[in-house]
């Protein structure tokens, strides 16, 4: 999507929580006075004109150096310093945003000085931006105002600016004056996280990748806790052998009875392919439990570059589908968009052979771009890949061990497991109840030992998807790297 290509409607601002900090401190550091920065962001655009500036890195104005006394306002930035990083921004394809602090805490808005000033100055820094937007924002302790000027005159203020760590934190330019009442079928979880919580999970707009047995759940607890906007991602149709774990699925979604009698194999293979879509019976489900609900459903492969475009502004991403391949692009979009999500599933190994279960355990893998990626922690594996690459007839001919037309072990109760610690870490991460010293890490639980046990996510300095080096996709928002595909029709 080009940078200009959709008029913007409405603009966000989404800061990592590291990031945020090391620039709150550096705005804050307990002298009551005004310090500046510069902040680099990428830009990402919703098809319907909604704008997310995505904080990238940040460069600290040094005091009576870059940011000193001003001609006209209290403080401004020197010109050889506005000028060196803009060009740097204009170069690496992100967005220019000054920084300055006022006092106060939950309320903050630009001065007649600061106004005047972007007036005289950010047509000449548009010019220098290579066609994309230049900005200021302006810090209380706990409020972001913004003011965003776009090529062709169009001049935005920034809606709120979203905090992505362990917590999810929303900053206003000023505290919102009414809170509607939540419906009274939510009055008993209002009682945990109020109205001003039910209010933004109606507000949220979550992607479900794979409604298959753990999406399927996934959907029902999402509809049922309130969530107002669903991307729900599948291809295939429901069989009659999912039944027992697909949650909301009938008979008559599967056609099960031309697989009960002996009807002719050519019967069968007919049904097969009139089956309910998973997408359709997903759907169903969210109805009945939020009639109010807005339904993205697409019945086709998440790896379609037109697929995956369509999760680039959810609030939140579930990864059901455990495939490398989707698994690979799943990370990419989580840190190139810097969207929070989490990779979900349950295993159950038996021996080829015997058909003895040797081990069983579920995993729910949190993703943002604070904690380590899928790549840092060897989660991706480059032989699957090159093997979900190839087509079932290479496959055949190569003789894989694991054959691919061989349905793996599977079970509800398990598929509920690890469901539900998902939807309880999205829930208290959108409505920012989560601890800040939270657990972190991949929560792993073994059924035959009742064991649950973390495992520490690892964070790369080198790593090309998540780390702040010059070539990686992190923050790059629409103008970033190629997202990695392996789509094959």
């Amino acid at each position: 999507m080009g940078t200009l290509a959709l008029s913007p409607r409405s603009c966000e601002l989404v800061f990592p929580q590291g990031l945020y900090d090391r620039l709150h401190r550096h705005l804050f550091p307990g002298d009551h006075d005004e310090h500046g920065a510069i902040v680099a962001a990428g830009l990402a655009r919703g098809d319907d004109g909604r704008v997310r500036l995505l904080a990238r890195s940040v460069h600290l104005a040094q005091d009576g150096v870059d940011f000193v006394p001003g001609n006209r306002g209290y403080r401004m930035f020197r010109a050889t310093y506005v000028r060196d990083r803009i060009l740097e921004c204009a170069d690496d394809k992100l967005v220019y945003l000054n920084v300055h602090n006022h006092g106060g805490t939950d309320r903050v808005a630009f001065s007649q000085d600061d106004l005047a000033s972007h007036e005289r100055g950010y047509p000449a820094l548009l010019d220098l931006a290579e066609g994309q937007p230049v900005g200021a924002l302006v810090f209380a302790e706990r409020a972001i105002a913004g003011d965003i000027w776009w090529p062709g005159g169009l001049r935005m203020t920034i809606d709120r600016t979203i905090v992505m760590g362990r917590r999810r934190t929303v900053l206003l330019p000023e505290p919102l004056k009414i809170i509607t009442a939540a419906a009274a079928a939510y009055d008993r979880q209002t009682r945990i996280f109020g109205d001003a919580g039910q209010a933004i999970l109606k507000g949220a707009k979550v992607g479900i990748i794979g409604v298959g047995g753990v999406g399927a759940l996934l959907v029902e607890y999402l509809a049922r806790l309130g969530v107002g906007h669903f991307v729900l991602i599948e291809a295939e149709r429901i069989d009659h052998t999912n039944l027992a774990r697909f949650s909301g699925a009938t008979r008559l979604d599967a056609l099960a009875w031309f697989f009960d009698g002996r009807w002719p194999a050519w019967v069968k293979s007919i049904a097969r392919r009139l089956c309910a879509r998973k997408i359709r019976i997903a759907k169903r489900i969210i109805r009945r439990a939020n009639a109010h609900a807005h339904i993205e459903a697409y019945a086709t492969d998440f790896l379609k570059p037109e697929s995956a475009a369509r999760t680039f502004d959810c609030d939140y991403l579930f990864l059901a589908a455990d495939t490398m391949r989707a698994r690979l692009l799943f990370n990419a979009i989580v840190h190139q968009y810097l969207i929070p999500g989490v990779q979900v599933g349950a295993k159950v190994s038996a021996d080829a052979s015997t058909g003895e279960i040797t081990g069983i355990h579920t995993i729910s893998r949190p993703i943002n771009a604070e904690y380590g990626c899928l790549l840092c922690n060897g989660l991706i594996n480059a032989a699957k890949l090159q093997e979900e690459g190839q087509t079932a007839r290479e496959l055949h001919e190569q003789r894989y061990v694991d054959d691919v037309t061989v349905a793996a072990p599977s079970v509800i109760t398990l598929n509920a497991t690890v469901a539900s610690q998902a939807a309880n870490d999205f829930l208290f991460y959108m409505t920012g109840l989560t601890e800040p010293t939270a657990n972190a890490g991949y929560l792993r639980f073994s059924p035959l030992t009742r064991e649950a046990f973390y495992e520490e996510p690892r964070r790369s300095s080198e790593c090309g998807e998540c780390s702040g080096l010059a070539r990686s996709r992190l923050a790059r928002g629409d103008l970033g790297r190629r997202l990695p595909s392996f789509y094959r029709g």
